[in-house]
C-alpha cells in the first residue's frame, strides 16, 4: 500500500583546529609545578575534612555504645541483685 523510501544523508564532520601555534604544549598548565601544588593542597584539605568527619562519626558511635553498655550493665546488676 504505502512505500517507505529511505534516504541516506551524508554526515559531514567539522574539524576545528587552532589557527595559531605556541611554544606551550596543550595541558602544560595542568603539568606545571604551581598547579600541581595547588591541586595537591586541595586534595589534602579534602582528605583531612573527610577523615575528621569519619572520626567524628566514630566517636559518636563509641559514646552511644558506652551508654548502651552502661545501661546493660545496670540491668545485669539489677538481675543479679535479685537472685
Amino acid at each position: 500500500m504505502f512505500t517507505v523510501i529511505t534516504r541516506r544523508v551524508p554526515l559531514t564532520r567539522l574539524v576545528l583546529s587552532r589557527g595559531y601555534t605556541s611554544s606551550v604544549k596543550e595541558g602544560s598548565v595542568a603539568q606545571s609545578k604551581g598547579f600541581s601544588k595547588k591541586e595537591k593542597a586541595h586534595e589534602d584539605e579534602y582528605a583531612r575534612k573527610h577523615e575528621a568527619e569519619l572520626l567524628r562519626k566514630l566517636k559518636a558511635e563509641i559514646e552511644a555504645k558506652k551508654k548502651e553498655l552502661a545501661r546493660l550493665q545496670e540491668k545485669h546488676d539489677e538481675v543479679n541483685s535479685k537472685q
